[in-house]
């Protein structure tokens, strides 16, 4: 129940060599909460509550807590245990939890399937900026630039050329090599 991996460093001290353990918390890389949040072992969920990981299936972690944690899981290329944690959620019809399932299921590979949830989140929430880089970003997975553009266009009627969404999305349709 830790997310404490153990690290090793040595330092040549006086001509002998000492070894430090120490450990550091494990998080996934990005910018939001849930991209930021320490990633647990398998079978285990960080709750925010607590800021601990706990077993999976704890009744006291929130749907959104575990929406937040999946997309963690799925940031850090844990794709099988996203959706697997997607999959213990009361209510899995939610514009974050639709996208999040996309994003690891394109991860995967599943692509046509992974628009297809994205389509989903999309028609519970067409604002959702987040949602349309990801499909904007399968559209140019299986090349089609077109559609990719018209998502671009969405992202910028919704917040702009600055926001993260939109240039995300700009650079993954000039270079596909970066998605």
């Amino acid at each position: 129940m830790t997310t404490m991996p153990v690290r090793i460093a040595s330092v040549v001290l006086g001509g002998c060599i000492a070894a430090f353990a120490f450990s550091a918390p494990v998080y996934a890389a990005g910018s939001s909460d849930s991209e930021t949040m320490p990633v647990c072992k398998k079978g285990e969920v960080y709750d925010k509550k607590t800021q601990k990981c706990v077993k999976q299936h704890s009744a006291n972690v929130t749907d959104e807590n575990r929406t937040d944690y999946a997309y963690a899981l799925a940031k850090a290329g844990r794709y099988d245990e996203a959706l697997a944690m997607l999959d213990t959620l009361k209510d899995q019809n939610t514009a974050e939890a639709l996208n999040y399932r996309g994003y690891a299921t394109r991860k995967l590979g599943r692509t046509d399937e992974g628009i297809s949830y994205y389509l989903k989140s999309v028609q519970l929430d067409p604002q959702y900026a987040k949602v349309r880089e990801y499909l904007g970003e399968a559209y140019v997975v299986i090349g089609r630039l077109d559609l990719a553009k018209e998502q671009l266009n969405t992202i910028k009627t919704i917040c702009g050329t600055g926001c993260e969404e939109y240039q995300d999305l700009d650079e993954a349709i000039a270079d596909p090599s970066k998605i």
